[in-house]
């Protein structure tokens, strides 16, 4: 496995390497949903490539880039372990470099949900996925079904600007108890994690509503309020029954729907979503 630090490395090795390459964009302080993705990717492609980069440019105001986890060392023993070819970890100015002006953005499907709790996140986001694309020039890149949002704005992305990649989009990983796996979790203490499978509950709720035959987005929104709001610790930021492709609120459910929802567990904020 070689490690590259510069953009100049990356284009050279990148040169050198034959076939298909799948590609696993990360922030590090990976876990087993990270590990599902590359070993997808090595399964389905000839190389597989990843970064480790926290994008400062994708956290706003508030937000905990400043506490991010940041465990290198061990994310590199680990995709050593699933069988990475090359892992990218760039610096901030490698990948925005004193001078930097130019974004990219997405509009519409950004101003929903995670773009209304958190502005500026996606541009951050797209900006920084476009810059790797055009480092790596994978084959496909693969990304996890817990972040639901993020997949339809960089479907959006690819396709309005031709990106020459497929995105593989991979199932969310779950702890035993139905909490999705994120890198955050390791802020919760022992009372909130306990406090976080309500995430889960509530959808799981809807669904059990839903399979019962409701099909008011409102009803089944409720169900999910109920749930989260049983649980003191949970400070509910939004529930969304809409469109998985347009991400537009949906009334009456006559095809599929995502059922998502954002969360605070004291101080760690935790999404998590259902396609139903």
């Amino acid at each position: 496995m070689q490690i590259i630090y510069s953009l100049s490395e990356l284009r050279a090795v990148r040169t050198l390497m034959q076939g298909s390459l799948g590609l696993i964009p990360t922030m590090g302080a990976l876990h087993a949903g990270h590990g599902a993705l590359v070993e997808r990717a090595r399964q389905e492609c000839d190389c597989v490539g990843a970064s480790i980069f926290v994008n400062p440019t994708q956290f706003g105001a508030g937000d905990d880039l400043g506490k991010y986890p940041r465990t290198v060392e061990r994310d590199l023993d680990l995709f050593e372990k699933l069988g990475a070819d090359i892992v990218f970890i760039p610096s901030v100015d490698v990948m925005y470099p004193p001078g930097y002006q130019t974004w990219v953005e997405v509009a519409d499907v950004t101003t929903r949900l995670e773009g209304e709790c958190r502005p500026g996140h996606f541009r951050g986001v797209t900006t920084v996925v476009a810059k790797l694309f055009n480092a790596f020039t994978p084959s496909r890149a693969y990304f996890g079904q817990k972040d639901a949002q993020q997949i339809v704005v960089l479907k959006r992305m690819v396709q309005d600007l031709n990106f020459p990649v497929e995105l593989v989009v991979c199932p969310t990983v779950r702890e035993a108890d139905g909490l999705a796996l994120s890198s955050r979790n390791v802020y919760l203490n022992q009372e909130e994690r306990q406090a976080a499978t309500v995430l889960y509950r509530s959808l799981c709720a809807a669904k059990e509503k839903y399979d019962s035959g409701e099909r008011n987005a409102k009803m089944l929104c409720a169900v999910m309020k109920s749930i989260l709001d049983s649980e003191p610790l949970a400070d509910t930021q939004y529930i969304s029954t809409a469109d998985p492709e347009t991400l537009e609120e949906l009334e009456n459910i006559d095809k599929e729907v995502l059922l998502s929802l954002a969360v605070r567990i004291g101080k760690t904020r935790l999404i998590d979503n259902f396609i139903i």
